[in-house]
């Protein structure tokens, strides 16, 4: 794996994680539920979720139903 692979690879974990958290945060413990309510299938999240790569419309679809900004959500990442 080169260096752009890794460094991808814990960018998107990185992303996985603050979904999770926020999502968390936001009283779903349910992944499925939210995904239900906001109109994500259930595999689309948990592959979020475990760190898959994801368009940017999809993350801003999460951050929307997330009430988080950008600036927010990306608040201590190191890019």
């Amino acid at each position: 794996m080169n260096h752009e692979e890794t460094y991808n690879q814990a960018f998107f974990i990185k992303v996985s994680a603050r979904i999770k958290e926020l999502r968390i945060a936001k009283g779903y413990s349910n992944y499925e539920h939210f995904a239900f309510k906001f109109g994500f299938s259930r595999s689309q999240i948990a592959r979020y979720e475990k760190g898959e790569d994801l368009r940017l419309s999809t993350l801003v679809r999460i951050l929307v139903a997330l009430e988080v900004s950008p600036k927010e959500f990306f608040k201590g990442f190191d890019l």
